[in-house]
C-alpha cells in the first residue's frame, strides 16, 4: 500500500504536469519526495537507489528550464557526525527532546529528519519553479540537508533553551498516554482547564492531582515532557474504557485509543497529503505558459531575489501548523502579514522571553508584519476581505466551518480576488468523520504514529515532541507552493487544503507498507537507542549498535569522545548525543550555524541554500 496517492485537482492540470524529475539517492531521503512529486503530476525516473550518500533531484520540462536539488544527511554538520538518520537525530538534539518523557535520550524509530528534509526538497523545487515562472529569480541549484531539517523542527525548543531568561523544563519523566482497566491505552485532549478538571472529577481523581497535573499537561506542547501525578494514571487504570468515554463526553474533553499500525493499514485509503481545487473559470481557458495563460503575477523585483519576493501572504494561524507554514514562505522571500486578534496573540508573552517576546513565538513568527483584526465582527471580516483582495495567499488553520461562518471561506475571498491561493491547514481534511479533535497528539494516536515512533520493545506512545504539527506545517507550505505554481501556469487562483492527517500518513508510509505486506511494521527492539558512556551518550549509525566494537559495557567505561573515536576507528559512523540544547551554539559540530535576531533570540539556519 502507498499512503500517498494522486491529489484531487479539479478542472485543470496538475502543477508539475509535463515536468520530469530524475531522482537518485538513499530511500529515506528520496521516497517521500518521490511520492509527493508524483502526486503533483511529475514524471519521475528513479535512476539509482543507494544505501548512503546524498540525494539528487533534477527537474526539467518544456519551457520550465532545469532545477536541481541536492539533499544530504549533512549540510551544516560535519559529514562524520551526520551520516544517517540516527546520527542526525543524535547531533541535532532530536534524541534529547524526544527522550525527555523517558528520562534520557531516545531515537525516533521513524525517519523523521529525512522525511522533513524530503518535503523541504519538494518545496525548494516548487519555489524555484515559481520564481522562474515569475521571470525574476533564476535559482537552478537548491541544497538542503537532513541536519537543517532537524534543526528547523527543533527551532522552538532550541530558542527556548537559549533565551536570556531561564526556562524551567521539568526533569521528571512521564506523561500520557493513559491505560484503562481493560488495558486500553488512550490519549486525552483538553485545551482548557475546565474540561480537564471535569474529566478527572468524573472519574474520582484527587483534587490536588487534578490541580497540579494541569500545568504539566498544558505545557507538554512546549516542553515535550509531562510529568503528571501518578494519581491520575491510577485513576484512569481503575476505570473501564466505557466509563472513561462517558466522563470525556460529560466534561467536553476528548479521548482516543492508540491505533495499531496493522489496524491503520487495513483502513487507510491512498490519498495525497493535500488537495488542490481551482476556482471556476470560463471553459477553454488555456493551460501552460507556452499557450498564453492569463497574465502571471508581478515579476520578482530583482534577478537575485528569493523566489517568493514580492508576494504577500496573509496568515491567520494558531499554535504551530499554519504559523510554521507561513514562516517557511517568509524564508522563501514572501512578505508575511500575520492577522492577530485585538490585543495581539496571547502566546507572544509565553515564557521564556527575549526582550519581552516569547522565544518560542519568535521561532515561528519573526519577520512577519502584524495587523490586529477582530474577525468575529462584520467590520473585521470586511477588513480582512479588503486585505485579501490585494494578497497572493491567505492561510489559516481555524476550526472546521469557522471561515465559512464568518464569510471568509474560499468562495468568499475568491470573489474579491480570483487569483488568490486560499490555503487551509486542517486536522483531518474531512477524511475521517469519526476522528477526534485534530491536535498533534490525538492525530499521532489515531494514525499509528504512537506505535511507529517507538521500537518493538517499547510500549506505543505518541512522542511529546510535536512531530505532526511541525510536519503538518511543512506539508502546508508545500501545498501553498503547489498552488502558486498552478496559479502561474493557469492564471487563476486555487483552493488548497493540507492536514495533520496527511502529514502523519507521509511519516508512517514505510511502516504502513510493511504492515500491508504482512511484515512487522515496527522497528526491532533497541532500534536507535543511544548507548551510555562515562560522561554522556553515543549514537552509532543505524545497524551498528550491536556490532563488535559497540559493546555497551566497553563503551560505558569510555568518555564520549573516546567512544566516538573507537567506533569510527572500526569504520562505524557514530556521534555524541546532544543532551543540552543550550550548549548547541557552542558545539564545535555546529560552529557558526546559529545567529540571533533583534530580540536576542537564537535563530536556526534556513532549511535551504539557493544558487
Amino acid at each position: 500500500m502507498n499512503a500517498v496517492g494522486p491529489p484531487t485537482v479539479l478542472g485543470t492540470h496538475m502543477p508539475l504536469e509535463e515536468v520530469t524529475v530524475e531522482v537518485a539517492g538513499p530511500a529515506p531521503l528520496t521516497a517521500p519526495a518521490l511520492a509527493h512529486l508524483r502526486s503533483l503530476g511529475a514524471r519521475t525516473a528513479q535512476r539509482q537507489v543507494t544505501p548512503t550518500g546524498p540525494a539528487r533531484f533534477a527537474a526539467a520540462g518544456h519551457e520550465v528550464g532545469e532545477v536541481t536539488a541536492h539533499t544530504d544527511w549533512a549540510d551544516v554538520l560535519p559529514e562524520a557526525d551526520a551520516a544517517d538518520e540516527a546520527t542526525v537525530q543524535a547531533a541535532s538534539g532530536m534524541m534529547h527532546v524526544h527522550g525527555r518523557r523517558d528520562g534520557g535520550p531516545r531515537g525516533l524509530a521513524v525517519d523523521y529528519a529525512a522525511t522533513c528534509a524530503s518535503v523541504l526538497t519538494v518545496q525548494g523545487l516548487l519555489a524555484a519553479l515559481v520564481g522562474q515562472a515569475r521571470g525574476g529569480a533564476r535559482a537552478t541549484e537548491i541544497t538542503t540537508g537532513a541536519d537543517r531539517a532537524a534543526l528547523l523542527t527543533l527551532s522552538q525548543y532550541i530558542a527556548a533553551a537559549n533565551a536570556p531568561e531561564a526556562e524551567a523544563v521539568p526533569s521528571a519523566p512521564g506523561g500520557p498516554p493513559f491505560t484503562a482497566a481493560c488495558g486500553t491505552r488512550f490519549e486525552l485532549e483538553a485545551l482548557e482547564p475546565a474540561p480537564w478538571a471535569r474529566f478527572w472529577r468524573e472519574l474520582g481523581a484527587p483534587e490536588e492531582a487534578i490541580r497540579s497535573g494541569w500545568p504539566a499537561f498544558q505545557f507538554r506542547y512546549a516542553t515535550a515532557c509531562a510529568p503528571l501525578p501518578q494519581a491520575l494514571h491510577r485513576t484512569a487504570n481503575a476505570a473501564s474504557w466505557h466509563r472513561i468515554r462517558e466522563a470525556a463526553a460529560v466534561a467536553g474533553a476528548e479521548v482516543c485509543v492508540l491505533r495499531a499500525l496493522d489496524e491503520r493499514a487495513a483502513e487507510a485509503v491512498p490519498a495525497a497529503p493535500w488537495t488542490l481545487t481551482p476556482y471556476p473559470w470560463p471553459a477553454g481557458t488555456p493551460f501552460g505558459w507556452e499557450t498564453g495563460a492569463p497574465s502571471p503575477s508581478d515579476a520578482l523585483p530583482a534577478t537575485d531575489a528569493l523566489p517568493l519576493s514580492g508576494l504577500t501572504v496573509l496568515e491567520a494561524g494558531r499554535r504551530i501548523q499554519a504559523p510554521l507554514a507561513a514562516h517557511l514562505l517568509g524564508l522563501l522571500g514572501a512578505d508575511v502579514v500575520r492577522i492577530e486578534p485585538p490585543g495581539g496573540d496571547p502566546l507572544r508573552g509565553m515564557p521564556p522571553c527575549a526582550s519581552g517576546v516569547s522565544a518560542r513565538w519568535l521561532a515561528l513568527n519573526r519577520g512577519k508584519r502584524t495587523v490586529e483584526i477582530d474577525i468575529k465582527s462584520p467590520a473585521g471580516q470586511a477588513e480582512l476581505r479588503e486585505l485579501a483582495a490585494h494578497a497572493d495567499v491567505f492561510l489559516h488553520n481555524w476550526a472546521p466551518g469557522k471561515a465559512e461562518g464568518r464569510g471568509l471561506g474560499a468562495d468568499h475571498l475568491a470573489s474579491v480576488n480570483p487569483r488568490l491561493v486560499y490555503a487551509y491547514t486542517s486536522g483531518w481534511a474531512g477524511r475521517l468523520p469519526d476522528a477526534p479533535m485534530g491536535t498533534d497528539f490525538m492525530v499521532q494516536a489515531r494514525t499509528g504514529v504512537g506505535e511507529a515512533a517507538r521500537p518493538a520493545d517499547e510500549p506505543p506512545a505518541p512522542s511529546l515532541m510535536t512531530l505532526i504539527d511541525v510536519l503538518g506545517g511543512l506539508v502546508g507550505a508545500e501545498a501553498v507552493l503547489a498552488g502558486l505554481l498552478s496559479r502561474e501556469r493557469t492564471g487563476r487562483g486555487v483552493w488548497v487544503e493540507s492536514s495533520l492527517l496527511g502529514a502523519a500518513e507521509t511519516l508512517t508510509a514505510p511502516a504502513l507498507r510493511r504492515a500491508a505486506a504482512g511484515r512487522d511494521p515496527r522497528r526491532p527492539a533497541g532500534f536507535r537507542r543511544p548507548l551510555p558512556t562515562a560522561d554522556g551518550w553515543v549514537a552509532p549509525a543505524d545497524g551498528t549498535s550491536s556490532a563488535a566494537g559497540a559493546d555497551p559495557a566497553r563503551l560505558r567505561a569510555m568518555t564520549t569522545d573516546q567512544a566516538v573515536a573507537a567506533l569510527r576507528a572500526q569504520g562505524r559512523p557514530a556521534t555524541a548525543v546532544t543532551t543540552d540544547l543550550a550548549a548547541l551554539p557552542q558545539d564545535p559540530r555546529l560552529h557558526g550555524a546559529f545567529t540571533r535576531d533583534a530580540h536576542g533570540s537564537l535563530v536556526v539556519p534556513s532549511p535551504w541554500r539557493f544558487a
